[in-house]
């Protein structure tokens, strides 16, 4: 059994991005950006009303109210702004403004009034004006040239607002890692089938498809292989004859009757980087170098043990392979003191509280045994202890992570 760290060490030695793809922003929602983007346009584009109103040349002077101005014509967003001597036109939010012009009065704070002879329409300030008021500025918001996401950004709703505001139809992102899943164990059912006498259902596959998903990864297939080695060695060429950048397993891979992933490995010439980890839980989580050349993890068939092994073992490979650099933790004070196993890394699932004084305080889910769905659903982060402790206080900074490494975690008020 290796040391936590080593372990991922181990594993990502060597990992760096595994390629890129062009694509359309649209397309882009939850992927890494694989390089920097920087704007060719000014964003606004052109000087323009920030509301509806009059849009004024005062020759930068300060205007009284009561002043009277007549229009010379309306300008709708959209127009192009009229090329003229005149001092006053209507005009309409993100209109362009005139050459000439230099503030806008709200609509609330002129009085139009009634038409004067030749059917030309004046207006009187209700309120002082001031030059620059209510314009947006030709690259108030984003500069031509400027660097607006960097590379490892993660394509979100915003992001997707801002290329598209940008004009920007194509960038570049990180490839997704292709990962095959295996599940093994005789007692496995899908979800909807009947439960057999000692059976029950698959609840790790399922968890794994999300989770890889939430990481950057694609789950490109799942087989369920029961106790069959002849079966796993199938499903596992299948899914290297796929293009599997890494083959991950569930089960079978202890010290039980049962646990035949290690040899079956071991017949196939695949090279251990480890086999068991100082971590709580997922001990006996296995990690190899298949001949062909994909990795291979096979995590604990627990569930809380495969979720923990995938979290911090699986997630910093993907990571790197991402493209983006090793995960920097957050740190919170702990709510209530912690006891754990010394010389394990212990890794908890729980929740972080915002209290009334607005204090964040990390809080471990009472109940952690590996095999309880229901506090796990429960919980918005992980909550790591270190491993050469056995006990640690309350109002410790402990390293606290979201559930997945894309996404910082979540709080909620008490």
């Amino acid at each position: 059994m290796i040391g936590y760290h080593e372990a991922v060490a181990r594993l990502t030695d060597g990992a760096g991005l595994l390629g890129t793809q062009r694509i359309a922003p649209g397309d882009a929602i939850g992927r890494v950006l694989a390089g920097a983007v920087a704007s060719a346009v000014a964003l606004p584009p052109f000087d323009n009303a920030a509301l509806d109103g009059v849009a004024l040349a005062t020759g930068g002077v300060p205007v009284a109210a009561g002043s009277v101005w007549e229009i010379a014509a309306r300008i709708a967003a959209g127009d192009a702004p009229p090329h003229d001597a005149a001092s006053a036109w209507e005009i309409m939010t993100g209109a362009s403004l005139p050459a000439r012009a230099d503030t806008v009065v709200p609509v609330e704070k002129i009085d139009k009034l009634a038409a004067r002879a030749g059917g030309t329409t004046h207006v009187r300030l209700l309120a002082d004006a001031v030059p620059g008021a209510n314009i947006r500025r030709r690259g108030e918001d984003v500069q031509p040239g400027q660097r607006v996401l960097a590379a490892g950004a993660v394509i979100d709703a915003g992001a997707r607002m801002l290329l598209a505001g940008l004009g920007i139809d194509r960038i570049d992102v990180a490839r997704r890692p292709r990962v095959a899943l295996l599940a093994t164990g005789r007692e496995i059912v899908p979800a909807g089938e009947p439960l057999p006498a000692g059976g029950i259902h698959d609840a790790t596959s399922p968890y794994l498809a999300v989770a890889l998903a939430a990481a950057g990864a694609d789950a490109i297939r799942m087989t369920r292989v029961g106790d069959d080695v002849d079966a796993f060695q199938a499903a596992l060429d299948a899914a290297l004859a796929e293009g599997a950048d890494l083959v991950l397993s569930t089960g079978a891979v202890s010290k039980g009757c049962y646990d035949f992933v290690p040899a079956a490995l071991g017949a196939r010439g695949a090279d251990v980087i480890f086999h068991g980890v100082a971590i709580r839980p997922g001990k006996p989580v296995l990690a190899a170098h298949l001949r062909e050349g994909p990795l291979f993890v096979g995590l604990p068939g627990n569930p809380l043990s495969t979720a923990v092994g995938f979290r911090f073992l699986v997630e910093p490979l993907l990571r790197a392979w991402l493209g983006l650099p090793a995960e920097t933790p957050r740190r919170v004070p702990l709510a209530a003191d912690c006891n754990k196993r010394e010389g394990l890394l212990a890794a908890f699932h729980g929740t972080l509280r915002c209290d009334a004084e607005g204090r964040l305080r990390a809080h471990v889910t009472e109940a952690q045994a590996s095999f309880r769905l229901l506090p796990f659903s429960q919980s918005s982060a992980w909550i790591t202890l270190p491993a050469n402790v056995g006990r640690v206080d309350a109002g410790t900074r402990v390293e606290v992570h979201g559930a997945s490494h894309l996404h910082a975690p979540s709080w909620t008020g008490e």
